[in-house]
């Protein structure tokens, strides 16, 4: 799965189009690296989102391509 589409249906960010501007600024890491946003993740991935002056880690457990709000947070475990 793309990691723009990842962010926006786990809703570690509330559009697409925010993931893509985030990958292109390279405040995205993914395993370590600077992360594209047509990077592909998979489970077991961890990513690092800078937000200004906080950062949020998080471990992917689960990459489903149609996911109900209450679900969203199931994806992932913050590594905080």
């Amino acid at each position: 799965m793309r990691l723009d589409k990842y962010l926006k249906l786990s809703r570690l960010v509330k559009r697409r189009t925010i993931a893509k501007e985030l990958a292109d600024k390279g405040r995205i890491e993914l395993n370590g690296r600077v992360a594209k946003s047509a990077s592909d993740v998979t489970i077991g991935d961890q990513l690092i989102l800078h937000y200004g002056d906080r950062q949020i880690k998080v471990e992917i457990l689960a990459t489903p391509e149609i996911v109900k709000k209450e679900d969203a947070s199931s994806m992932y475990q913050r590594l905080d």
